[in-house]
């Protein structure tokens, strides 16, 4: 069922897709970028649903909870407490450690708001849980959803990031303005 109801998602609102299948593995980090509206999560989500792609999701704690957040949960969203110590790493590598298939889709900027740096959250679980990270984007000028890149990250913090940073500086936002495609 989710798969159509992803294909009917993206056919209404004239997006496709693009990515190479072995892009979609059974445990990584995915970074969801560029994060700067609502939007994002459903035309995100109706990707990974017409591809069959079960993925997780970190998601502001107030979207968790009432009748949204049943089907918030339902659909892999996972609440944050933002600016609270919540041990967001150490949990997401245990649950990595642990499950034989984890995607796990961090906003890497960490708000729909403009960042100067992306935070690095995404980074430190991929390293500490041994998994690669892939590249999800939306490419809202060309209505592209996919995962452009799965990388192994390696010690050089700085090197890994300027790969990403090239990867991401071409894909438009939604608001264009809230987004710095200066990572770090």
């Amino acid at each position: 069922m989710k798969k159509v109801v992803g294909k009917f998602i993206l056919f209404i609102f004239g997006w496709k897709t693009d990515y190479k299948k072995e892009c979609i593995v059974d445990k990584c980090v995915m970074i969801a970028a560029p994060h700067t509206s609502n939007w994002d999560l459903l035309f995100a989500m109706a990707f990974y649903w017409k591809e069959g792609v079960n993925a997780k999701f970190f998601i502001k704690d107030d979207w968790t909870k009432g009748i949204q957040g049943y089907f918030i949960k339902k659909f892999g969203g996972i609440g944050v407490t933002r600016g609270k110590n919540n041990k967001l790493v150490d949990i997401s590598v245990k649950t990595f450690l642990e499950k034989e298939r984890f995607i796990l889709l961090v906003p890497a900027e960490g708000t729909r708001k403009n960042v100067k740096r992306w935070r690095k959250g995404f980074y430190v679980i991929a390293q500490k849980a041994k998994v690669p990270v892939a590249l999800g984007f939306l490419d809202y000028k060309n209505r592209i959803a996919g995962v452009g890149k799965l990388l192994d990250l390696t010690d050089n913090f700085e090197h890994d990031m300027i790969k990403i940073q090239d990867f991401y500086k071409d894909i438009s936002a939604k608001y264009p303005e809230n987004y710095n495609p200066k990572i770090f």
